[in-house]
């Protein structure tokens, strides 16, 4: 994991190494008709996450034929999340290429930050996508990614919250604080884990934030002193109650599929997800049984935005960016939106899209076993600092895992 003391030092090596990045000014001063005609032809590459069948789906056979045929871009889906788009992205830095490998990326928070201190994302652009308009920006929750202002250097595509799924045939009142997952675990030993990747580290933000006072209470930068206060109670309270996890917390899972997997055949009784539409999906596919139930923590819900960026050094801006235009359309928002396909909420704002959009928007499929929308909203708890899980994931590392 690259920690922020190597991150900085990293950044101020490349930052005295001259001649990786000249700021490219070439779009910012021509027409969108003009962009498109520079994109037509190119070929791009696109890092992002495919551990999701929808998603990889939503991907392959929606976005990228259609790129293709309305705008002649080849796009290319690699997998790679977060500290494999920084460690390509500080490698090519070091070596003096002045064309990246990556055109765009699926990220944010702590990557967004990363990218961020080693000027490794192309922008400001949003401000020139046609479809940013329907955009709804000034929500607090897209217009701050992790806590940071996007500043125009990311595009959102979708928003996520935090919730936990159980089988209510096995439990009839699910914990919603610490107190009540310690009694839970001692009466349902080796049922209940968490896995070491985003997913498991919200879970562990999520408990922090209880510690810290409830919702907002860690709101704003990142406070070191209040981390250093409260972070270990946490480690504590999880190294004295790992003994009841699965495998008695001598091992985690790499990924959160791994946990609902276990989840799924039974051997655990609860999973998490930041896909909302994910137990809709899976319960209708037969995957999760029918009397799984999703619920928050009584200290709120983590609710995020996840972004693309395009790279600094991307071989074609110009095609980048028509596909960024393209993600944030109403059509291409609409089929992202939909249970059937993924299923992630969209950015866009109903009230500036035309009546017929709002119309298609309101006639999809309602979520049967996720949340209500005005229930999330509610609840919802900006997204920390990213300063906050990078710390968590490497404390979980160093004070549990190798404890």
């Amino acid at each position: 994991m690259l920690t922020l003391k190597t991150l900085i030092a990293g950044s101020i090596f490349l930052l005295l190494g001259c001649n990786y990045q000249k700021k490219d000014t070439d779009n910012l001063n021509i027409s969108w008709q003009e962009i498109e005609t520079k994109a037509k032809g190119a070929s791009i590459t696109m890092m992002m996450f495919q551990g999701d069948r929808k998603v990889n789906k939503y991907m392959n056979e929606y976005v990228v034929p259609t790129v293709k045929e309305k705008y002649g871009i080849t796009l290319t889906i690699v997998p790679g999340q977060g500290k494999e788009i920084v460690s390509n992205i500080i490698s090519e830095k070091e070596a003096g290429k002045q064309k990246s490998e990556i055109d765009l990326c699926w990220i944010n928070g702590e990557t967004f930050f990363q990218l961020r201190q080693i000027d490794g994302l192309y922008g400001p652009y949003t401000n020139l996508l046609p479809n940013f308009k329907y955009v709804d920006a000034e929500n607090p929750i897209i217009r701050y990614d992790f806590q940071q202002e996007v500043k125009g250097y990311e595009t959102p595509w979708g928003q996520s919250f935090y919730y936990l799924i159980y089988d209510s045939s096995k439990v009839s009142i699910p914990p919603v604080t610490m107190a009540q997952f310690e009694k839970w675990w001692k009466a349902n030993p080796e049922k209940f884990t968490f896995s070491n990747d985003f997913s498991g580290m919200t879970l562990l933000k999520s408990w922090l934030v209880e510690l810290a006072g409830g919702m907002n209470t860690l709101d704003k930068a990142f406070d070191e002193k209040k981390y250093n206060l409260y972070a270990p109670k946490l480690w504590n309270w999880i190294n004295t109650n790992k003994k009841y996890f699965w495998k008695k917390g001598e091992t985690f899972p790499s990924s959160i599929a791994d946990v609902s997997k276990m989840y799924s055949n039974g051997e655990l009784t609860f999973t998490m997800s930041f896909n909302d539409a994910e137990i809709d999906n899976k319960v209708n596919e037969g995957v999760f049984t029918p009397t799984s139930k999703a619920y928050i923590l009584q200290s709120g819900t983590i609710q995020n935005t996840h972004y693309v960026g395009i790279t600094a050094n991307s071989s074609s801006k110009a095609a980048a960016m028509v596909v960024c235009n393209f993600l944030i359309s109403p059509e291409a928002q609409i089929k992202k939106n939909d249970i059937r396909l993924w299923g992630s909420r969209t950015v866009l704002a109903m009230d500036k899209l035309e009546k017929e959009w709002q119309d298609k928007f309101d006639a999809l499929p309602k979520r049967k076993y996720g949340l209500d929308a005005a229930y999330i909203k509610s609840n919802a708890i900006k997204e920390l600092a990213p300063e906050y899980m990078l710390s968590v994931f490497e404390d979980f590392r160093k004070k549990v895992i190798e404890k």
